[in-house]
């Protein structure tokens, strides 16, 4: 199957993949509830070493950054109450925890999440983190930019893989909400 980006050789339904993913992402695809059929979710083999966005930009070219997305669990505090959540921004980007985030948790104070618990409550590796599997009862702030993306390039659970995916199914991801202003230049 041709990728939609044209750089990487070997693309595959996610589905037709399942032993590259972790159990949550496994367990999402399995129950893929939407308009865009699960078996446009595509998985690509990457090396584990190019895993961050600059390296990944880096190593497999600089085209790919517009396509590119960034997943990161954030924390917010009121109260004594901690509530998490998963921000989906362009790789480009970098999320307003301390603006649209805090408003959007309704806290007091927000912040990105400690590595052990955004890795421990997903199942997923820290650098592979994906909005495609989280946790039921989190909810999944996404920019509407990468909405219009004819394909968005994602983490895929673990850091030797990415997901591709048409942006238009991320607003259809459990818990989705669009917010404007979450990703800042």
């Amino acid at each position: 199957m041709p990728a939609p980006l044209d750089s990487f050789d070997d693309v595959a339904p996610a589905l037709h993949r399942l032993h590259a993913l972790p159990v949550p992402v496994v367990d999402a695809l399995r129950h893929w509830r939407g308009t865009v059929p699960a078996e446009e979710v595509l998985h690509v083999e990457t090396d584990p070493r190019w895993a961050d966005t600059d390296a990944f930009v880096e190593h497999y070219g600089a085209e790919l950054l517009p396509f590119s997305a960034n997943c990161v669990v954030v924390a917010g505090k009121r109260g004594g109450e901690s509530t998490l959540a998963a921000c989906l921004v362009p790789s480009a980007a970098r999320v307003d925890v301390n603006g649209t985030v805090r408003r959007q948790l309704g806290a007091r104070k927000a912040s990105f999440a400690a590595m052990d618990t955004a890795t421990g409550l997903t199942g997923m590796e820290h650098g592979g983190i994906t909005p495609v599997g989280l946790p039921a009862d989190w909810a999944l702030f996404v920019d509407p930019r990468l909405l219009d993306l004819t394909h968005v390039l994602l983490g895929s659970g673990l850091r030797r893989g990415k997901l591709i995916m048409p942006g238009k199914a991320l607003a259809e991801l459990p818990g989705a909400v669009l917010v404007d202003g979450l990703g800042r230049a």
